[in-house]
């Protein structure tokens, strides 16, 4: 039986709605795969047909995220913003978009996003995506040279930073991440 594009894409979105759930429920750790297939209605293996790890799963869950907090952030700009403001919207559009998430984003941005993993397809994307708007505003910005690869891995640095402190802040509407972004992207631009 030939399953088409349409089906597909539907079998994906089913397993990225309920990993979303059932990691917001019970935790990323506490989540089997099996119980991911189980609750998505597909066969065991059938999952890995479309995301090669659970950390993969949960990044897809994260970059969708991100996504759309980058919408928001495009879609809100109103042109006169110095680039370290826009750097701080950039991210800050991106945590809000993530907040439903933050229960288990540590865990899946450590397992898919640390420092010393691997990439593979779902973050590099997430990372790609990211970056590419980093680029055009510091290319916008026009102060600063063009910004090299020490330079946008300087900035990923700091933004794994910012995204590791936002998963685990408890202070209240994580206010404290705020300072902390806010720190980070002043460091940063200093830096050009």
């Amino acid at each position: 039986m030939r399953i088409t594009a349409r089906a597909k894409a539907e079998t994906r979105d089913r397993i990225l709605s309920v990993a979303g759930r059932l990691f917001r429920e019970r935790g990323f750790a506490a989540t089997s795969t099996r119980d991911l297939a189980r609750e998505a209605g597909i066969a065991a293996g059938t999952l890995f047909n479309y995301f090669p790890s659970k950390e993969a799963l949960g990044a897809a869950i994260l970059a969708e995220g991100l996504a759309r907090g980058e919408e928001t952030f495009l879609a809100e700009q109103r042109g006169d913003e110095s680039l370290e403001e826009l750097l701080f919207a950039h991210i800050a559009a991106g945590l809000r978009a993530l907040q439903d998430c933050r229960g288990f984003a540590g865990e899946v941005l450590e397992a898919a996003l640390g420092l010393f993993q691997t990439s593979g397809p779902d973050t590099d994307e997430l990372r790609l995506r990211h970056l590419a708007i980093v680029n055009e505003l510091l290319l916008r910005d026009g102060e600063h040279p063009e910004p090299g690869v020490v330079t946008l891995h300087l900035y990923w640095s700091l933004y794994l930073g910012v995204l590791a402190f936002w998963a685990r802040d408890d202070s209240p509407r994580q206010e404290d991440t705020l300072a902390v972004l806010d720190e980070s992207m002043k460091l940063f631009v200093s830096s050009l």
